[in-house]
C-alpha cells in the first residue's frame, strides 16, 4: 500500500497548507477532464484518498501513529515485539474483527387446533426477518467493488499508542476508529443494503408440527432465524406452540376429556351412545343404573405421545340430566316408579372424602 505522503510528494513534516497545495497541483494534472488516461485516473483516486486522510487531523494522527507502530514499516518489530519484551506474550497476534456475524435467533408463536395435536400437522408460517442481500450477495460492497485494507491500521484493526508507565513506555492498542476494528473499509457500500450485507424481507417456511405438542412447547428450527451481519450464518427459529381452546374436548396430559349428557331414563335403563370425537365417531355403552360423575374410558382415542408410540385415552364423564318440567302423564309415571321402587327419602350418608373429589374433578386420578 502506497505511503500517503509519497503519493502527494510531501515530507512527513509538511504543514496542512503544504499538503493542500500539493493536492491541488496533482488534482489539476491528473483530473479525468484534463488527463483521460487510465493510469492518470488511478493516480487521481490515490491522490484524492491520500488527501482525504492527511487533511483530517484525527485520521492523520491515527495514520501517523499506525505507521510509527510498524503498520507502515518504520518502527521495526511492531507491537508484538514490544509487548513480548515487557510482558512475555504475543500481544499483536489478535486478528481483526470479522464482518460476518451469526444472526440472532427468532421466536414465533404458532396457534394450532386441538385436533391437529392428535396426529401432528404441517403448515406454512410467514416470518419477517433478515435475509442475504441479493444485490451484493452479503459482501456489503456495491457490485464490481471489493473491500479495501484500512490504510490507518494497515489491516490489523488496531491503533497502537505509546503510554508512559512504571515500566517505561508501553504500547497499548485500541480498535481503529476508521475501520472500527475490521481491518478493512467499504469504499463503495451496496446501495440496496447500505453496506450491511442483509435486508429485511418476509418469507414463508414449511413447518412440521409433531403430534403430542402442548401449549408452551418450543420447537427449534436450526438455521431458519435471521441472517447475520455481512451475510453471516443464520440464527435459529423457535416456534412456541399454543393449542386453541376447544368447546367440547379438553386435555389432561395425553388423555382427552369430554362430558356426555345422558337422560335420566337412559341412565336407569341403559343405552348405547354414538358421538363425534376429534378423529371420527365413537360408540360407548351406558350401563343400566349409571350415575353422574361416572367415567367411561375409551382406550387409545386420545393424543399421540410426543415421545414414543401409542396414544392416550378418551375419558367420557357422564352427566345424568334430571327433567325440570313434566307433564301430567310423565309426573304420574315417575310417582308410580317411586312407589314401586319404594324410594328412600333424601338423607345424609356416611362421609366419603373421595366422593367430593370425584364430583369436583371427575376426570383426575382415575
Amino acid at each position: 500500500m502506497a505511503d500517503h505522503y509519497e503519493v502527494l510528494g510531501v515530507d512527513r513534516s509538511a504543514t496542512p497548507e503544504e499538503i493542500k497545495k500539493a493536492y491541488r497541483r496533482l488534482a489539476r494534472e491528473l483530473h479525468p477532464d484534463v488527463n483521460p488516461g487510465a493510469d492518470a485516473a488511478d493516480r487521481f483516486k490515490d491522490v484524492t484518498h491520500a488527501y482525504d486522510v492527511l487533511s483530517d487531523p484525527k485520521r492523520k494522527q491515527e495514520y501517523d501513529l499506525g505507521d510509527q507502530a510498524g503498520f507502515g514499516g518504520g518502527f521495526g518489530g511492531g507491537f508484538g515485539d514490544i509487548f513480548e519484551t515487557f510482558f512475555g506474550g504475543g500481544g499483536g497476534t489478535r486478528p481483526p474483527r470479522s464482518r460476518t456475524e451469526r444472526g440472532q435467533d427468532a421466536l414465533l408463536r404458532v396457534e394450532v387446533e386441538l385436533a391437529d395435536v392428535i396426529f401432528g400437522t404441517s403448515r406454512e408460517v410467514e416470518v419477517d426477518t433478515a435475509v442475504v442481500c441479493k444485490t451484493c450477495g452479503g459482501s456489503c460492497c456495491a457490485p464490481g467493488t471489493d473491500l479495501q485494507t484500512c490504510d490507518i491500521c494497515g489491516g490489523s484493526g488496531l491503533i497502537q499508542r505509546s503510554v508512559r508507565s512504571l515500566l517505561g513506555n508501553v504500547m497499548t492498542s485500541s480498535p481503529c476508529g476508521t475501520c472500527r476494528g475490521y481491518g478493512t473499509v467499504i469504499p463503495h457500500p451496496c446501495q440496496t443494503c447500505s453496506g450491511q450485507g442483509r435486508v429485511r424481507a418476509r418469507r414463508k417456511i414449511p413447518v412440521d408440527i409433531p403430534a403430542g405438542v402442548d401449549t408452551g412447547l418450543r420447537l427449534q428450527m436450526p438455521g431458519q432465524g435471521e441472517v447475520g451481519q455481512g451475510g453471516g450464518p443464520s440464527g435459529d427459529l423457535y416456534l412456541e406452540i399454543k393449542v386453541r381452546h376447544h368447546d367440547v374436548f379438553s386435555r389432561n396430559g395425553d388423555d382427552l376429556l369430554a362430558t356426555l349428557e345422558v337422560q335420566m331414563t337412559d341412565a336407569i335403563l341403559g343405552t348405547r351412545a354414538v358421538f363425534e370425537s376429534l378423529d371420527g365417531p365413537v360408540e360407548v355403552e351406558i350401563k343400566p343404573g349409571t350415575q353422574s360423575a361416572e367415567v367411561i374410558t375409551v382406550k387409545d382415542r386420545g393424543i399421540t405421545h410426543l415421545r414414543g408410540s401409542g396414544r392416550g385415552d378418551l375419558k367420557v364423564g357422564v352427566q345424568v340430566l334430571t327433567p325440570t318440567k313434566l307433564n301430567g302423564k310423565a309426573k304420574d309415571l315417575i310417582q308410580e316408579l317411586a312407589r314401586v321402587q319404594n324410594a328412600v327419602p333424601p338423607h345424609l350418608s356416611q362421609f366419603q372424602q373421595g366422593l367430593f373429589q370425584k364430583l369436583r374433578d371427575r376426570f383426575l386420578n382415575i
